[in-house]
């Protein structure tokens, strides 16, 4: 029986209806290099440029199902076609990664040959794509971290992915609608969820029985309120450690349900300027996380999003935030010290209705005006997110199926029973909403370095959080001035 990815495509008999599928501003280049201090070499976080050296979840099973199929899609022939796949997975993702395009380049019957090249970081990746020129970008199909978006978007060198779906006639819904909701912009879905993952609390289940805290705090006031018990009573050295990232950052402005930026976040029109500091939700969020440090509940334990992990997996820290992504370099490293317990994402106050967004990154089709690569990108990334393929992905990462219906695959159900913990991620992930999806910003990179630098300096130079968010606004603000006089 053939899988939903090997569904012909006989609209692509029509050449005419991908020729004119490049769409964007024909935007240049963006004024500021994204620097090589924004890339960080973590274990599956997520959301910072980091390449997703992920751990292995021991997952079992097979991906991809029946790769059946006629030798070319529609009319067009795709017999000894071959495309570029440029990616950022390392280490244990890397493996996996490897596994399912060989399974792809072995197994399909539309004699289509993925050549799958490793270019480093995701800032990398994307800083090579700039170098290129457009019609010889050397790749066909890339993957890009979520910051990325906006600058892929203006860019106008992809194809939309919903272009190709509807060319094909594939269901969007099949795809997990929290997630797909940050890659889309007016109704159009233009890259493919591939990796993704979304921050939770994780924190010390037998710490918590000691310090008599039967309910997991669900707010950054409500870790503060529990903090001096799970040092006096539960053994904690410290209650949580919080990693300075932006990534949090981000996440706490949209527990609020507050955009980042103006311009409907980023996704009405492309952002003039920060709105976090006329709306209340960075002096909201470093408030809580001053007085956290000032209490000495929250030391300064580093940047990045795996800098409080060491503390928490020692049993130093009660409580610590990380990338779902993380759970089972969490577990490994904890390896039945104490039981391993998680939570949503905290809020700032207990009464903010917002949800979480996605970290990661997407497949973006590149527009080298050839219809036939342009088919045959489609095939390979059907192949990607299909049940199967998503099923052994998740088992294998860590990351999130973007396909619901991967849920129903033995390989998912055998590694959710295995890591329960995984089940707060999946959640939190439909107790969210599209409208948290998150903001799309072209100078994301700086802006967070802005964001963690500043929060450094407010830490360790007791800076007010109204002075802290007004030195954000401006440093962020000026480099968004700048990118878009650039690309008018």
């Amino acid at each position: 029986m053939k899988k939903p990815w090997m569904t012909t495509m006989t609209a692509f008999a029509a050449a005419a209806v991908l020729a004119a599928s490049m769409t964007g501003c024909g935007a240049k280049e963006p004024s500021a290099d994204m620097s090589a201090q924004e890339s960080r070499v973590g274990n599956g976080q997520d959301g910072s440029g980091q390449n997703g050296t992920g751990q292995n979840l021991d997952g079992q099973g097979q991906a991809g199902g029946d790769l059946g199929g006629t030798g070319q899609t529609g009319a067009m022939p795709l017999k000894g076609t071959t495309i570029t796949f440029w990616h950022s997975m390392g280490g244990v993702n890397g493996e996996a990664l490897d596994y399912l395009v060989n399974r792809f380049n072995t197994e399909n019957t539309f004699g289509i040959q993925v050549d799958a090249q490793y270019q480093g970081e995701y800032d990398d990746a994307i800083n090579k794509l700039k170098s290129a020129q457009i019609g010889n970008m050397g790749a066909d199909l890339v993957q890009i971290y979520d910051i990325g978006t906006r600058f892929m978007i203006d860019s106008g060198w992809v194809v939309p992915m919903q272009e190709l779906m509807d060319a094909d006639g594939w269901d969007k819904s099949v795809i997990e609608p929290n997630i797909a909701a940050y890659y889309t912009v007016d109704d159009k879905l233009y890259s493919m969820p591939f990796n993704s993952s979304t921050p939770i609390l994780y924190y010390n289940k037998d710490m918590f029985e000691k310090a008599g805290v039967t309910q997991v705090p669900s707010s950054l006031m409500e870790i503060a309120d529990v903090a001096d018990a799970l040092v006096q009573k539960g053994g904690a050295g410290e209650p949580v450690s919080l990693g300075i990232y932006g990534w949090f950052f981000e996440q706490f402005t949209c527990k609020q349900g507050l955009p980042y930026v103006n311009n409907g976040n980023g996704r009405q029109a492309a952002a003039t300027a920060v709105d976090f500091d006329q709306n209340g939700a960075a002096v909201n969020t470093l408030t809580a996380w001053k007085e956290l440090y000032d209490k000495g509940y929250a030391p300064i334990v580093g940047r990045g999003g795996d800098s409080g992990l060491a503390d928490f997996s020692s049993g130093k820290s009660a409580i610590t935030l990380g990338s779902t992504a993380s759970l089972k370099q969490i577990l490994g490293d904890v390896n039945g010290k104490f039981e391993v317990g998680t939570a949503y994402f905290p809020k700032v106050n207990a009464d903010d209705k917002g949800g979480v967004s996605i970290g990661g990154a997407s497949l973006w089709a590149l527009d080298n005006q050839d219809d036939t690569k342009k088919a045959a990108t489609w095939e390979f990334v059907k192949f990607l997110v299909s049940p199967e393929s998503q099923a052994y992905w998740n088992a294998q990462t860590g990351y999130f199926p973007v396909t619901t219906a991967a849920h129903d695959e033995p390989v998912f159900k055998e590694n959710m029973a295995r890591y329960p913990q995984f089940g707060t991620a999946i959640d939190q992930l439909h107790d969210s909403t599209p409208e948290s999806a998150g903001a799309l910003l072209s100078v994301f990179p700086e802006a967070r370095q802005v964001v963690e630098t500043e929060i450094e300096n407010m830490l360790n130079n007791n800076i007010s959080p109204e002075d802290t968010a007004a030195n954000m606004a401006e440093q962020i603000n000026k480099a968004i001035e700048e990118y878009n006089l650039l690309n008018e």
